[in-house]
Order: structure tokens, then sequence, then C-alpha cells
């Protein structure tokens, strides 16, 4: 989960740091945003350290002139949380003032929001705080309401932050609100195979495992344990419920989703796995001979994804995914049908805009009742989630 982490100017800010450790535990990705004003509260250093990305406060940094996108920030968030959310705040956001840059993002944002108001007693029940309130929720907004306790002031009553650990269950209450995978276990292959032909060299394609990653980490963040099988690849992950298996050949992938393929509710098969293979890989480095030509004997690698069809049961579901250059549509409906699979993703080429290496990705997906979803070019991430949401409302 990508949670984009806003603080406004109010005392209980110096909870903040304390969040943000217990989310990067629970796997979240966190950026933080701060108002100007809340840098005589929290330091950004802290934030940014113990989130590893630098805090956004203005929309230009003055002196190295590098701007922060606030549209990007908003697209890129799975959920942003404004944490102390203060009376001025409030009062901005419930206007459509855009006078900062938490502001722009929170008038861009496209997925869920949640606010956590904190201030004086007084303050939290002023007639006008109440009405800002209830307008951002009609308006879509959650509003966690205030806790009773000591303030600031020295007074007791509503208008305290909860603590930290609070704070994380309504987060991932949230977030947990699409928890449709949970409870079932899942296989996704990733990234490209290599095949030696002798230490040295290899026979390999291009593909960097970005989207069977974005597909594991969906997967995870809606409730499944994922086993990720994945080839050789630079992507990282770190959330606790994605268990990460390094391979490099086809046979060294076909090997894990044999050993795991019986406990498996779904498989992935997103790996660009390599077709061939040579006969016979050289123990030492194969030397330049005088002529003009070397002739390798290739071999077909193991189908991994004819295997799992071969060995599906009836509670199993398999999702395969095809690249293709020519006669794509023929070519996956062909695939699924041979492939014993439920669903074929076709991965739609798009000139510098999709396929390896890629951040976006536009593809097709077909079922086995001949019926089709053309999904739009966007993110990865926003890809693997149409494609899971094709799955779930068709079980």
């Amino acid at each position: 989960m990508r949670i984009l982490l806003g603080v406004t100017a109010g005392i209980a800010a110096y909870k903040v740091p304390f969040l943000i450790r217990l989310l990067v535990k629970q796997g979240a990705e966190v950026r933080c945003v701060m108002t100007p004003d809340a840098r005589d509260f929290v330091s950004p250093l802290v934030l940014s350290t113990l989130s590893n990305h630098p805090v956004a406060i203005e929309f230009w940094n003055k002196e190295t002139g590098a701007w922060n996108n606030h549209v990007a920030l908003a697209e890129w968030a799975d959920l942003l949380v404004i944490c102390p959310c203060t009376a001025n705040t409030l009062s901005k956001m419930a206007s459509g003032a855009c006078d900062n840059l938490l502001l722009a993002i929170f008038l861009s944002m496209r997925n869920k929001t949640i606010l956590f108001p904190a201030m004086d007693l007084e303050m939290y029940r002023h007639p006008t705080v109440q009405r800002n309130m209830d307008q951002l929720e009609q308006d879509g907004s959650i509003i966690v309401p205030a806790e009773y306790g000591e303030l600031a002031s020295g007074l007791s009553g509503q208008g305290r932050l909860p603590e930290p650990e609070t704070l994380l269950e309504y987060i991932l209450g949230v977030v947990a609100s699409k928890r449709d995978f949970l409870g079932k276990n899942v296989v996704v292959t990733a990234g490209p195979t290599y095949e030696a032909i002798d230490p040295v060299r290899f026979i390999g394609n291009h593909a960097s495992g970005k989207m069977g990653l974005a597909l594991a980490e969906r997967l995870a963040e809606r409730g499944a344990d994922v086993l990720l099988v994945l080839g050789p690849s630079k992507c990282s992950v770190s959330h606790p419920k994605i268990k990460v298996c390094s391979v490099v050949s086809a046979e060294e992938m076909w090997n894990e989703v044999k050993n795991n393929w019986d406990s498996m509710d779904f498989g992935f098969f997103a790996a660009a796995v390599a077709d061939y293979q040579p006969e016979r890989a050289s123990q030492h480095k194969i030397k330049k001979s005088a002529g003009e030509s070397m002739a390798l004997t290739l071999v077909k690698t193991p189908d991994i994804l004819a295997w799992a069809g071969k060995h599906k049961k009836e509670h199993q579901r398999i999702i395969g995914f095809a690249l293709e250059t020519q006669n794509g549509e023929v070519n996956a409906k062909e695939k699924l049908h041979t492939k014993k699979a439920d669903y074929m993703v076709l991965n739609v080429p798009v000139e510098n805009e999709s396929g390896f290496n890629a951040e976006t990705n536009k593809v097709c997906i077909f079922g086995k009742d001949d019926r089709l979803w053309d999904i739009p070019l966007m993110q990865k991430r926003e890809v693997a989630n149409a494609i899971l949401n094709v799955i779930t409302n068709t079980q």
C-alpha cells in the first residue's frame, strides 16, 4: 500500500514519526507532505529518515528548482492521510482553498482521504469546525473523531489525536475495506529467465518483473499470502505477506511452482519465461572460434503455464499472460484454451509506454466464456488492480 501522509501545524504532530514506523513495518511505502508551518512541530529530517523519502513542503524547491508535482503525488497514493488535521486546514479543505502543496494534493486525490482532526476542545466543538467536518464527510473524506483526554492546553476533553497504534488500526481498516483475497494462497511468477550458454553468456529477454511485482503487491494488500517466484530482476519487495523465491532458469522457476502448487488457490503466470535453452550448457566459457559463426542446438524449456493447467484442481484458478506482436487476440485466445487457463492477459504493445521496463501497461483480458475486458493504458499497479477486479467480479 502507498500512503501519502500529510502533516499540518499542530502539537500532535509529535506522534507522526511513530506512526510512520508502524506503517513501514506493515509493508507500506510512506511519503510525507508537510504544510510550511508544520516544520515548527516536527522535523522534516526525522520524517524523511523514517519514511526513506524526501519530504515535500513547497510546490518547488527554491534552492534546486525541483518541482513537487501535486498531481503525480495524488496519483501515486493509494490513500491520503492527514494527521494531525488542524482547524485551519479543515476550514481550507471544506472551502476548496488551495494555497499550499498539501491542499493541492487533496483536491487532486481520486483515491480515499482519511482525516484525523486534533485541536483544543473548544475549537473542536465550535459550530464552524463541526460544519467543516460535516461538509468534508459529505464530499467523501473519512473523518476519524478525535479522542477524549488530556490536551496540550492542560484541559481535558475531546480533541486529542489517538495514539499511533490506534491511528494504524484506523488506516489499515480503510485499506482493508477491499480484502477479497483474504485467506487465499497465490503464486505469482515474474521477471525473465536466463538460460545458460556457458558461465558468462545466456539466452534471455528484457522483462523487468514490474508487472508481476505489481500483481504480488496488490494481492498482498487485498489479503492474499503470496509466493513470488522472481527471475533475475532489479525489482524488490518488502511486504510481509509476500515470500520471494529468486530463481534464474525456467527449470528452477518450474520446480518452485511444482513444489508449491498443491497449496495454491490462484496462479498468476506473468513471467517472461525463455522458450528455449541450449541443449547442453558449457562448463567453461566458450572461446571465440576462427570461423564466422557458431551453432547452438536449442531445446524447449518447461512450459510452466501448461503444466499448471494440466495439474489444476477444481478450486484453483489460473491466470496466464501473453505478449504478442502479431495476431494478438487470436494467439491469446488459443493460448487460453490450450493451456487450460481461466483468464489470459494479453499485453498490448504501445510504443515507449507499455511492455518491458515501462511503468505503464495496456492489456486485454480474455475469459473462458469468450468475454473480453479492455484495460486502458495506466500505471502497472492500477493495471494489476483492474485484473484482480475482473477475477473477483466473475468468480
